[in-house]
This record gives structure tokens, sequence and C-alpha cells, in this order.
């Protein structure tokens, strides 16, 4: 009985990783061996810096806020503090945003905060 080979199957799988090759430079682009290497490398690190990207934000939220609060004569560490000790639900996404974009709102707050 002749050998049975799935080829439907096998060419839709290298055409998948194929499309996502698109792009790449050089032999990683058409080569299939290259090019499937270079994928599954790809699919790593997004998975990786999907988790990295949320420390980053975090980090620039903190920094921001840090530098609205200094303005107003606080660290970060006290402002924080006094957030959840006047029970004020604000996230850094938010904090931050308002330091940013609207200081005014974010000078309220910390006035709240003060008294």
């Amino acid at each position: 009985m002749p050998r049975s080979v799935n080829s439907v199957a096998s060419r839709a799988r290298r055409k998948k990783v194929m499309k996502m090759a698109k792009g790449y430079f050089g032999r990683r682009k058409n080569v299939w061996t290259v090019a499937k290497n270079a994928v599954e490398k790809g699919l790593v690190y997004s998975y990786r810096d999907r988790r990295t990207k949320k420390r980053n934000f975090r980090s620039l939220w903190i920094q921001r806020i840090n530098a609205g609060a200094r303005e107003h004569g606080m660290s970060y560490s006290v402002f924080m503090g006094l957030l959840k000790k006047d029970g004020i639900e604000l996230n850094r996404k938010v904090l931050a945003d308002l330091a940013m974009n609207h200081p005014e709102a974010f000078k309220a707050v910390v006035n709240r905060v003060k008294k």
C-alpha cells in the first residue's frame, strides 16, 4: 500500500508560516526552514513583550504622577499613601492622564488629599 501524506494540510501549514514571515529581511521571508525559525522566535518575543509592555506603561504612569505630585510639593509615595488613606480609588493610568493633560483636575485631587 502506498504511503499516504496529507500534502494539503502540510502546504496549508507552510503557507500560514510563510504568510507570517512576510516583510522579513533576506532568506527569512522565503526559505521555509529559516522562515519557520524566524516566525517561531518572533512569536516568543511577542508573547514576552505583551507582558513587558504592561510593566513599561506602569513605570511611565508612575513617573508622570511623581512629576505632577512634586509640582505640588509632594513625593509620589506620600501622594499615593494619602490617596489610599482618603479612599480615592483612581488608578495610575487615570492619575497619569490627569497629571499630563488636565493639571487643574490633578491639582484638585492633590488639594483634596492634602486636607
